[in-house]
């Protein structure tokens, strides 16, 4: 070990090369987007559990003191989309993506597949505070939600708004249960969730809400824009007196029938999200420049085993250590070490300092917690680290710099680029679960909810596999190489 960190800090191109790739790490995550937001202004509500949400719909409501239900029928269930050029893109949500048109502009008939009407008891009319709700949405049929972040379906699931639909709302202290029904005569249970400390009295009404139509612009684009649904309920309980209607957190309308409403309402329920139906960014914008100190690195680690090859020096480190193995594990350990700290340095840095650089610049950041800001950088510090390590192993066995860097590059870096930039989002998804490229997943921040209409896309910091299972690939393909390289290493003249 002493032998090989020795070799490390005297070779003056290896020196420089860590360098420059932790200054590539901090110029490229500190060169701040601009956007139009603040915290005042992009700010969402804070949800029960303390994370930010999206709490827009229209409301039409009244109180319930105690125990009581709610059933209504919904017997139309129609949307509004916008109808967004090929060419839209001109304006900017605050986190870099594509805007549509704005709400009632270019519009044309459709339905967002998680467009939202139904019954929904809230603890008050405030954003962000306590709710269950059972709902007919657009293309995942009857759902009941409750407090953001919870989805779960009717069974058997359906999909598509199949109209008319009963729905009905009992609450039991703070037991919360959602039923549907196609004849209003035989309910299914769809589920009963629990709202802690729910007040004596509470709001329990109708609800008609849209979120933003998203659509693929080409390959690596997206646009989107406000969209709007329009539902018409009868046979509800307790008459078509005594109702308010209330737009939450956005604009909306009711409008009576004789024998009951229709509801406009445009928002979301549900927990906030980064990408092109969400707001902002995540801290994984700031660290773009992981790519460029990755390159460096891989050429640092290829280069630490094949130059030895190169100028002969093998021989010597041989003779001096016959035991081989040795002399290959030794060089990976202090190849990752000194990659590791570089590699914790540079994220620690663009990750406090490029939220500060983003948000003084308009862009709003979603907070994320602690534990996930440090798990984001060390884990990047180990892709940089075990990714020198495949450099190493890669190295070993070609004996070539040129054709071990361009391998662990068409490895690595290249798939990342392309999922980036000109595949689809299946083939991207493919590269990035079976490359050493899955370990970007260690960067992911921010969740993804299936109840959440977007484009999970790399893009926007979002990666097919767990950041555990990511990394778990790259680690694979580093023991391989290593295996590999130590086989060869004993059966190969030097």
């Amino acid at each position: 070990m002493r032998t090989e960190w020795t070799k490390f800090r005297t070779v003056r191109g290896f020196v420089i090369a860590m360098i420059i790739a932790f200054a590539a790490i901090l110029a490229l995550g500190l060169t701040p987007m601009s956007g139009t937001c603040t915290e005042q202004t992009c700010r969402q509500p804070v949800g029960p559990a303390g994370e930010e949400v999206r709490d827009s719909f229209y409301l039409l409501h009244r109180p319930l003191t105690g125990d009581g239900s709610l059933t209504a029928r919904l017997t139309s269930m129609t949307g509004r989309i916008p109808d967004i050029p090929a060419d839209e893109g001109d304006g900017d949500d605050g986190g870099g993506r594509a805007a549509g048109p704005a709400a009632g502009e270019g519009m044309r008939d459709g339905l967002v597949a998680w467009a939202k009407a139904g019954l929904i008891i809230k603890d008050g009319t405030e954003r962000g505070s306590a709710y269950a709700a059972v709902m007919m949405t657009g293309g995942h049929g009857v759902r009941m939600q409750h407090d953001f972040v919870h989805d779960r379906s009717a069974q058997p699931e359906t999909t598509g708004a199949p109209v008319p639909t009963w729905l009905r709302l009992t609450r039991t202290g703070d037991v919360i249960t959602g039923e549907s029904s196609a004849d209003g005569v035989n309910w299914t249970r769809v589920a009963s969730v629990e709202l802690d400390g729910l007040p004596s009295t509470v709001r329990i009404g109708l609800f008609a809400t849209s979120p933003q139509f998203v659509e693929a612009t080409g390959v690596a684009g997206a646009s989107s824009g406000p969209s709007s649904v329009t539902a018409t309920f009868d046979d509800i309980s307790g008459g078509v007196a005594g109702w308010t209607g209330q737009g939450v957190g956005g604009d909306g309308a009711h409008q009576s029938t004789g024998t009951g409403f229709t509801l406009t309402g445009s928002g979301d329920i549900g927990p906030a999200v980064v990408g092109a139906a969400g707001l902002g960014v995540s801290i994984t914008q700031t660290l773009l420049g992981t790519f460029a100190g990755l390159v460096l690195v891989v050429v640092v680690g290829a280069a630490f085993m094949t130059g030895e090859y190169r100028r002969g020096m093998i021989r010597t480190t041989l003779a001096a250590t016959p035991d081989r193995g040795r002399v290959l594990f030794a060089k990976a350990a202090v190849l990752g070490g000194v990659t590791f700290v570089v590699g914790l340095a540079g994220a620690a840095i663009v990750v406090v300092l490029g939220r500060r650089l983003l948000v003084g610049n308009g862009v709003y950041v979603l907070p994320s917690t602690l534990l996930t800001e440090v798990r984001v950088i060390t884990g990047t510090a180990a892709l940089l680290a075990v990714a020198a390590v495949l450099a190493l192993g890669i190295g070993a066995m070609l004996r070539r710099s040129a054709v071990a860097i361009s391998a662990v590059v068409g490895l690595i870096v290249l798939p990342y680029l392309l999922a980036l930039t000109v595949l689809p989002a299946a083939a991207a998804d493919w590269l990035l679960r079976v490359t050493p490229a899955a370990a970007f997943a260690v960067q992911q921040s921010a969740k993804q909810f299936y109840q959440v209409e977007n484009l999970y896309t790399p893009v926007d910091g979002y990666f097919p596999l767990p950041w555990w299972a990511g990394f778990g690939v790259l680690c694979l393909w580093a023991g391989a190489a290593l295996a590999g390289a130590a086989v060869l290493l004993r059966r190969r003249d030097v």
